[in-house]
C-alpha cells in the first residue's frame, strides 16, 4: 500500500531566533612554504608543495611586459606572447590543443605590465606529457605567418574597440601623463600599442622579441602542486637542460618626468550616456609602504561597496551606479586611482565630490576604528579560503616573485592584518593619499559638459584625442610649462 503523505511530528525549537547567532573562533589561514632551486642553465624554480591535490600549476614568469616595449614598439609584447603558443616545429594550434585536452590540462601565454608568462594546468597523472607540451611550446615556436596576420589584425581591431569605450579610452591614456614620454610605462597600460605601430609589425618583430627576452636566465618557474623538488628538477632539467642562457637588456625605471597637477584630460565621446572620471597620481612602488596596511586603506576609501566614495556617489547622492578607488601594481611608482562613472549632467559636481573625500581622508576625516574594525573582520574571514585551490597559491606566488617579497610574506600574511592598527593605516594614507598631485581624466560628450569644468578651479583643461595626443586648440590653457 502506497502512503504519499507520511505522518510528521513538530518538534519544539530550542533556537533562538531573537537574535542572530554568535560568530564562532576565525580560523588562521596557512600558505605553504617555498621551496627554491636553480636549474644548470639558470632557470630559477620556487615550489610550494600541497600533498593530496590532484593537480599541478605551472606559471613561467618572464621578466618582460609591455614595458619592453619601450626598446622596441608598442604592442609587441602583447603580440609575441599571444602568437607563441599558435604553433611549434612539430604541431599546428589545432593539434595543440588537441594534445590538451588528451592530458586534461590547459595552456595560455600571455603578457602584462611587467612580466611575460607561460601558464599550465594540468592532473597529477598527466604531469610528465604536459610538461614534455609544456616544453614544446617554450623552446621550440613556429611563429606561423597565418597565425600572426590574423593575431596582428584582432589585436588592431581591439586598439579600435578600447578608444570606442570610455573606461579604455581613460586606461590608454593614462600612464603616459602619469609617467611621462620616454618611460617604461608610458605606453597604453592595456599593452595593446597603437595601431600604427602594431600595424607596421613584422613576423621578425616576434623572433627578436623571444629571442631577447624568453631566455631560462630571465624566468622563475613556479609551481604547486602534490611533488617532490627533487622530481620536480629532474624532469625540468630532462625538458628545458637544453634551453640556451643569453644576455638580457635591462629596463631603467628612470623617474617619471611629469610637471602637471590639478590638470584635467578631457576626451571628447559625443553622445556618450555618462562621463567617466579617473583621478590620481604616482605613489611608491609595491613593498615600499606597509601593502597590508595599504590594502585596508584601499577598501575603506574605495575598494569595498561600502566604501566612502561608493556609498557618497552612488547611495547617497546617485549619480553613479558604481565608484571607487584602488592601487595598481607595479614594479616601480604605480598609480593610485579613483573611479567614477557619472551621470552626464552630474560630471562637474562628480569632481568635487571626489576631491572632498580624497582631501578629507588624510584632514579632517581620517579612517576611523570603526572603519577599520569592519574591513579588517571581512578580510580576516575571508582568509581562510583564500588559497584553497593550486591556482589561487600559484597567483599569491607570482605576487611574491614579481615584487620581491620575502619568502614568508604569505605565511605572515594572516598575523599581519590582525595585528593591523588605526595608526598603521593612517600612516599608510597620508604617505599614499596626495590630494594636490592628483590630475584628472574624464571621457564624455565635451558639448554637454565642458561648460562646468570651467569653474572648477583646473590649472589646465586639456582636450586629447583616443590615443593621447593634445588637440590643437585646446579647451583651456593656462600654464604653458605642463608636460602634454
Amino acid at each position: 500500500m502506497c502512503k504519499p503523505f507520511p505522518e510528521y511530528d513538530v518538534e519544539q525549537s530550542t533556537v533562538d531566533r531573537s537574535k542572530l547567532p554568535e560568530l564562532g573562533t576565525t580560523k588562521t589561514s596557512k600558505f605553504p612554504e617555498l621551496q627554491r632551486a636553480k636549474l644548470s642553465n639558470g632557470l630559477n624554480v620556487v615550489l610550494a608543495q600541497r600533498a593530496g591535490v590532484p593537480t599541478v600549476v605551472m606559471n613561467l614568469m618572464f621578466d618582460a611586459g609591455y614595458k619592453t616595449d619601450h626598446l622596441s614598439s608598442p604592442g609587441t609584447a602583447q603580440l609575441a606572447m599571444d602568437l607563441l603558443d599558435e604553433g611549434t616545429k612539430e604541431m599546428n594550434s589545432l593539434q595543440i590543443n588537441e594534445q590538451l585536452q588528451l592530458l586534461g590540462a590547459s595552456l595560455s601565454t600571455f603578457s602584462s605590465q611587467d612580466n611575460s608568462n607561460v601558464y599550465l594546468n594540468t592532473l597529477k597523472p598527466s604531469l610528465d606529457a604536459s610538461i614534455d607540451l609544456f616544453a614544446d611550446v617554450v623552446l621550440n615556436p613556429a611563429f606561423p605567418e597565418k597565425e600572426f596576420e590574423r593575431l596582428k589584425d584582432e589585436q588592431v581591431n581591439s586598439i579600435k574597440q578600447e578608444k570606442a569605450q570610455p573606461i579604455a579610452m581613460a586606461l590608454r591614456v593614462m600612464n603616459k601623463y602619469l609617467y611621462g614620454e620616454g618611460h617604461p610605462y608610458s605606453n597604453p597600460y592595456t599593452g595593446s600599442g597603437y595601431e600604427e605601430t602594431v600595424e607596421k609589425l613584422k613576423r621578425e618583430d616576434m623572433e627578436k622579441f623571444y629571442k631577447t627576452w624568453i631566455r631560462p636566465n630571465n624566468a622563475t618557474l613556479v609551481v604547486t602542486g602534490d611533488i617532490e623538488m627533487g622530481a620536480l628538477k629532474s624532469k625540468l632539467e630532462k625538458a628545458f637542460g637544453k634551453w640556451k642562457k643569453a644576455d638580457v637588456p635591462k629596463i631603467t625605471f628612470t623617474t617619471p618626468k611629469v610637471n602637471s597637477k590639478n590638470t584635467l584630460y578631457l576626451m571628447d565621446r559625443p553622445e556618450s550616456e555618462q562621463s567617466v572620471i579617473l583621478a590620481g597620481h604616482l605613489t611608491s612602488k609595491y613593498g615600499d609602504v606597509n601593502q597590508v596596511a595599504l590594502e585596508q586603506m584601499v577598501s575603506i576609501l574605495g575598494g569595498d561597496f561600502t566604501s566612502r566614495i561608493n556609498m557618497n556617489l552612488r547611495e547617497d547622492k546617485h549619480w553613479a551606479y558604481g565608484a571607487g578607488g584602488f592601487v595598481m601594481g607595479a614594479k616601480a611608482e604605480r598609480p593610485f586611482i579613483v573611479y567614477a562613472p557619472v551621470q552626464t549632467d552630474k560630471s562637474a559636481e562628480s569632481v568635487t565630490e571626489l576631491r572632498k573625500e580624497i582631501s578629507e581622508f588624510i584632514t579632517t576625516r581620517p579612517v576611523t576604528q570603526e572603519e577599520l574594525d569592519k574591513v579588517k573582520t571581512n578580510q580576516i574571514l575571508s582568509l581562510p579560503g583564500q588559497w584553497e585551490t593550486n591556482s589561487a597559491v600559484n597567483s599569491s606566488m607570482v605576487n611574491l616573485i614579481k615584487y620581491d617579497l620575502p619568502d614568508d610574506y604569505y605565511q605572515n600574511y594572516d598575523s599581519s592584518v590582525r595585528n593591523l592598527s588605526l595608526k598603521d593605516v593612517r600612516e599608510v594614507s597620508k604617505a599614499v593619499v596626495k590630494p594636490d598631485a592628483v590630475n584628472w581624466f574624464m571621457v564624455g560628450d565635451r558639448a554637454k559638459i565642458a561648460d562646468k569644468l570651467d569653474g572648477l578651479g583646473f590649472d589646465n583643461i586639456i582636450e586629447i584625442d583616443a590615443d593621447g595626443n593634445p588637440k590643437v586648440p585646446a579647451v583651456k590653457e593656462t600654464n604653458t610649462d605642463i608636460e602634454n
